[in-house]
């Protein structure tokens, strides 16, 4: 598919997804009523349901959703590794220690901007350990172990913080946190993290020529110029930025940047390049179809996003080991 119509289709399915998003809910508002209060006003519950709840679900689903596929993307095309995912470098599990931390000590109650605040500053552990290692000319495999480290250690903790609650309640509200969702989110959770994630974006799509050259090799891609060291830093810290803002304000989301990235490579030219802004409006989609897909699929109770993320994810990322696999023994 040719570059430009595979954006227009993209482009096409995140604003019905978009505007989906916005229309939908248990609140059975009119479309015509909904996108009256959403630009001019009106009723007082009506605007309110609009501008403080349900666009701010919106853009939080579009933006966490075009993170994690375009995270998901860049690392495919780095470590060249089709089973590598937005988790694999351990930002999303230090984001939800540090939240799960906030819980634990009371802290979370005190402020909107408590819990955020405390995702925020785990996920800059992983950020500084990282760029550490990327800093001192490790290799992808050293970034994938460290990675691995990070994530189980962060887990090992949650649960141990998980075992110490003495709250039965604070212990639900971090497990419903863990899951990952997208409901009772405001404005402010959106300022908070769109600075982050279009300064991560931006990082991502400037390493594009260099994940092309390094899909045929480290020495080749030395050799045709690329700063191999540079690129590192600005791949780790733009998908940390990504991934930490996202995890910072909507829980964990998983998935979303293993599948997408698969699901478009057969409509591009199979360049990582080429694939980063197809995967960011895929994930877009993506995110924001199961978000609105844990509202109605059970009818008075919502699900949280994560879950449905995770059954469509898991099954997928067992098929692609299967495949991959195959593709080894053959």
């Amino acid at each position: 598919m040719r570059p430009g119509l595979r954006t227009l289709v993209l482009t096409i399915l995140v604003a019905v997804a978009f505007a989906c998003s916005l229309l939908i809910g248990p609140a059975g508002l009119a479309p015509w009523t909904s996108l009256r209060s959403l630009i001019a006003g009106g009723g007082e519950a009506a605007t309110i349901i609009m501008r403080d709840i349900r666009l701010p679900r919106a853009l939080l689903g579009l933006m966490v959703g075009a993170s994690l596929g375009l995270s998901g993307a860049a690392l495919q095309g780095f470590l060249r590794n089709p089973l590598a995912e937005p988790g694999i470098i351990g930002v999303s599990a230090t984001a939800s220690l540090g939240a799960v931390i906030v819980f634990y000590s009371g802290v979370a109650g005190l402020s909107v901007l408590a819990l955020p605040a405390g995702a925020l500053l785990g996920a800059l552990v992983a950020v500084i350990v990282l760029l550490a290692i990327a800093a001192g000319n490790a290799g992808t495999l050293t970034l994938i172990l460290a990675g691995v480290a990070l994530s189980s250690l962060s887990a090992a903790l949650t649960s141990l913080v998980l075992n110490l609650s003495p709250n039965p309640f604070a212990s639900y509200e971090i497990i419903f946190w863990l899951l990952g969702s997208l409901k009772d989110r405001s404005m402010v959770h959106v300022w908070i993290c769109a600075p982050l994630m279009i300064a991560g974006w931006l990082l991502i799509f400037r390493c594009g020529r260099a994940l092309d050259a390094l899909s045929l090799g480290e020495e080749t891609a030395a050799s045709l110029g690329i700063d191999l060291n540079r690129t590192r830093l600005m791949l780790v810290g733009g998908v940390a930025l990504c991934v930490g803002a996202g995890t910072a304000v909507t829980g964990v989301i998983g998935f979303v940047g293993l599948v997408v990235p698969h699901v478009l490579r057969p409509f591009t030219d199979k360049l990582p390049s080429s694939l980063l802004l197809a995967s960011a409006l895929g994930g877009a989609v993506l995110l924001l179809a199961a978000d609105i897909a844990s509202r109605i699929i059970v009818p008075g109770h919502e699900l949280n996003v994560g879950v449905l993320t995770a059954m469509v994810g898991a099954p997928f990322f067992l098929w692609l080991v299967i495949h991959s696999r195959r593709e080894v023994f053959s």
